[in-house]
């Protein structure tokens, strides 16, 4: 089997759009592929965080991931600073890195033009995201295209480390993932759901109760006109209701189209299966919440898989670099 890695942030928390859109990719894909999945709280601390919020999201997402479908015992989900391997790989990439590659990266640009404070983590944090990928001798990162650029700088640090040392490190490959739903805000359906919504009333979050899940949809802006019809440039409110109750029923968005002649009954048919796709998720994300010690057991075992995959990259690093062993 291929061996893939997506990694996520525990920053804000996870809802429909993630959900929707990547998890449910991961799920399927743990069934298929070698599958690692680092919570990646490193990369969060390129801005201020709180230490304690820090830990208790970092638990809460690993939790949510579970009940969201991903398998501890089928593929390897971990916290990457449990791994100490991705901070040492991702020193020996910096000196391979060139500053101007690092410079024309668009998304250190968009984060930090508004920032007053911009850390030097942030500029060099795609490094890190590489040794995320190579230390596990990746194949396949699937990722959208707003992370070709960084994908493509993985692959371009790691030839050219290879150039220099022998063939040490596997070029991962980038590949577009099976196209999950595209979920927008439901007051704003033009712009895409996010996390850094907070209580904001256009997103849903995995945890909503059934009624605030409902009141949500049924208050989500559509136009002025009658008409159910899938157009995402003409309709974009009520195209996103019907990817949303396409994504969640496993029906096209224009089959649905045909099927409703007003937005009310649309609206409860979307509200009715989303409560009904995230009624198990709310479950089992309770019962992980209640007993703590299992999710950090599933941690230490997915960091210790992980821990000797890295380590065993870090010793052919350290050998084509010609560091003296430690002995």
């Amino acid at each position: 089997m291929q061996r893939i890695l997506s990694g996520i942030q525990p920053s804000g928390d996870v809802h429909l759009g993630n959900l929707l859109g990547a998890l449910q990719n991961w799920v399927a894909d743990q069934h298929t592929h070698e599958s690692f999945h680092p919570i990646v709280d490193l990369h969060a601390v390129t801005v201020p965080q709180d230490p304690r919020e820090l830990q208790a999201a970092t638990l809460r997402l690993a939790q949510m991931l579970m009940a969201a479908g991903l398998d501890p015992d089928v593929c390897v989900l971990f916290v990457q600073s449990h791994v100490p391997e991705h901070t040492q790989l991702a020193w020996v990439l910096e000196c391979t890195a060139g500053f101007g590659e690092l410079r024309r990266m668009h998304q250190f640009k968009d984060k930090s033009a508004d920032m007053d404070f911009v850390c030097a983590g942030l500029f060099t944090y795609p490094v890190l995201q590489a040794a995320d990928i190579v230390l596990y001798d990746t194949d396949v990162v699937p990722v959208g295209d707003d992370q070709r650029q960084h994908i493509e700088l993985t692959r371009d640090i790691t030839q050219r480390f290879n150039a220099r040392y022998g063939e040490v490190l596997v070029v991962p490959e980038h590949r577009i993932p099976p196209a999950g739903a595209r979920v927008m805000d439901l007051q704003e359906p033009t712009r895409k759901m996010s996390k850094s919504a907070g209580e904001a009333p256009g997103t849903i979050w995995l945890l909503d109760e059934p009624d605030v899940v409902r009141r949500k949809i049924r208050r989500a802006v559509t136009d002025s006109h009658s008409e159910v019809r899938f157009d995402r440039e003409a309709k974009p409110g009520v195209s996103n209701l019907l990817e949303i109750l396409g994504a969640a029923t496993g029906s096209t968005p224009r089959d649905l189209a045909d099927v409703y002649d007003r937005y009310g009954p649309l609206k409860n048919d979307c509200a009715e299966a989303v409560v009904e796709l995230l009624a198990p998720i709310r479950q089992r994300f309770a019962e992980l919440r209640a007993d703590p010690a299992e999710t950090q057991r599933a941690l230490a075992t997915g960091a210790g898989t992980a821990g000797e995959i890295a380590a065993a990259t870090m010793g052919r690093v350290r050998e084509a670099m010609g560091f003296l062993p430690r002995r």
